[in-house]
């Protein structure tokens, strides 16, 4: 049941999450928006390119529904709402998350095309970048909670919630979340105006709803981590603790998708030139500044 109610959670969340980026775009609010431009996309012919890798082709759009998928099933919606509680839960999802790369590289190269396999390669170097900041994060969290199981890192955020004892690691996970679910100013395996759609490019009819699917998914999924690491998860008042979680998480995915409206896109080379200049140095940082507190706050 707990299995069920996950996923009835997940999905409806990411319908929920294209009618918002569909109000973004246009103007327009349309509850049922989301649901006709599956069924078009149902409709449409599925195109398949010349010569492509079929197995490549066809399996990623799957394999990166099945990733976001499976990286919520380690978060808990309720401190009895979590379908595997893990004891490396906090480790898990990074493993899990690991085979974005993999899909998307997959997506690049299946279809032979020039711009899909350019998004496909920088992605790769995007992830090389960015993936720290997902660990090192998650470390400074996992030093508080001391523990790795996501429950007990809920439940160690009772009285003061991570992102404020720990704001710094908040903003590098939050962005190397934003990098890892490719959102705008990081949507460069995609860079609509430079190659035209890149690992989306070759993609139509029903492989493309759902590789839109697996991206709004990904996106909450990655925004239900954030609760859980840095916005005490389920905790709050008067609401049902599944209703904390999903709230927080669903403000931090439409927080993912406004900021690549206010933020100048940049060359692939600076954006990774800044993760390594800038962004490991101050995952080090937020990782001494927490052992410290650690150490001096009782």
């Amino acid at each position: 049941m707990t299995v069920v109610i996950v996923l009835l959670a997940l999905l409806g969340s990411a319908w929920l999450l294209a009618v918002i980026e569909g109000w973004i775009t246009t103007g327009r609010l349309s509850p049922a928006a989301p649901l006709y431009s599956g069924l078009a996309h149902i409709g449409r012919e599925s195109i398949v390119p010349r010569s492509p890798d079929r197995v490549f082709f066809e399996a990623a759009p799957v394999l990166l529904l099945v990733v976001a998928m499976l990286g919520m099933a380690v978060l808990p919606l309720a401190p009895d709402l979590v379908i595997a509680d893990l004891g490396t839960g906090g480790l898990f999802i990074n493993a899990a998350l690991a085979y974005v790369l993999v899909a998307v590289i997959m997506a690049g190269w299946g279809p032979d095309g020039a711009y899909a396999m350019i998004g496909g390669w920088r992605f790769l170097g995007q992830l090389i970048a960015y993936s720290m900041l997902i660990v090192m994060p998650i470390t400074a969290v996992a030093m508080r909670a001391e523990s790795l199981v996501n429950t007990a890192i809920v439940g160690s955020q009772a009285g003061l919630w991570n992102i404020v004892y720990q704001p710094l690691g908040f903003v590098l996970f939050f962005i190397a979340a934003m990098a890892l679910a490719f959102r705008a100013p990081f949507d460069l395996p995609t860079a609509e105006g430079e190659l035209g759609g890149g690992v989306d490019a070759e993609y139509t009819g029903v492989r493309l709803a759902v590789l839109r699917l697996a991206r709004l998914t990904l996106v909450v999924t990655l925004a239900s981590a954030t609760t859980v690491f840095y916005l005490g998860g389920w905790h709050g008042p008067l609401l049902p603790p599944w209703a904390w979680s999903l709230i927080k998480a669903l403000a931090v995915a439409v927080s993912m998708l406004l900021a690549g409206r206010y933020l100048p896109r940049i060359r692939e080379a600076d954006l990774m030139r800044w993760c390594w200049i800038l962004g490991i140095p101050l995952a080090l940082v937020n990782i001494i500044i927490v052992g410290l507190l650690i150490l001096v706050v009782p």
